[in-house]
């Protein structure tokens, strides 16, 4: 399903991330979620409440929480996923993190679809402006700008990152 959140997901997520502070174990979450699935069956099943599920449970949840955004991190999903928006303690991404309302290319379609449509080589025009989408508004370093990241990481740094957070808090991160 490429990642994507369903009612069964995000319940036994939630039930996870219960049982973890219920015990008292720090969560750490990887992050590369494109959103909610999409359908009728979802949507009848009651997707919004059982996302909500795991939403609260992430907010609720009292131990150390860090999030790792290794790509995608579109819309909802991204902030029912330990963002800093619901209280995550530490946020960090990889350059390859993509943090946006919804993908490039489905936003280039909706924001220029007259545009595309209008030029003599949509295809080409519509790749200009995914690429162009992408570096302006799809990357971790404008949600790091905003204050929605702590920091952008590189892979390689990502083991000694969440050591410093986890064992020695804000200060040292």
């Amino acid at each position: 399903m490429a990642g994507t959140l369903d009612i069964n997901a995000s319940t036994k997520a939630a039930r996870f991330i219960r049982c973890c502070d219920a015990f008292n174990i720090p969560l750490l979450t990887f992050v590369d979620v494109p959103g909610f699935l999409p359908g009728t069956s979802q949507e009848y099943n009651g997707i919004i409440r059982h996302g909500a599920k795991l939403l609260y449970a992430f907010a609720e949840a009292t131990v150390p929480k860090i999030t790792v955004i290794v790509r995608k991190a579109y819309g909802g999903a991204y902030n029912v996923m330990c963002s800093k928006h619901i209280g995550a303690d530490f946020n960090f991404a990889w350059p390859s993190g993509e943090i946006a309302v919804m993908g490039p290319s489905g936003a280039v379609s909706v924001i220029f679809r007259r545009e595309i449509a209008a030029s003599k080589e949509p295809a080409k025009r519509a790749a200009e402006l995914t690429a162009d989408y992408q570096r302006r508004f799809a990357n971790p370093f404008v949600a790091a700008e905003r204050g929605y990241l702590d920091a952008v990481i590189e892979p390689r740094d990502t083991r000694p990152t969440l050591i410093r957070a986890f064992c020695h808090g804000r200060e040292q991160a």
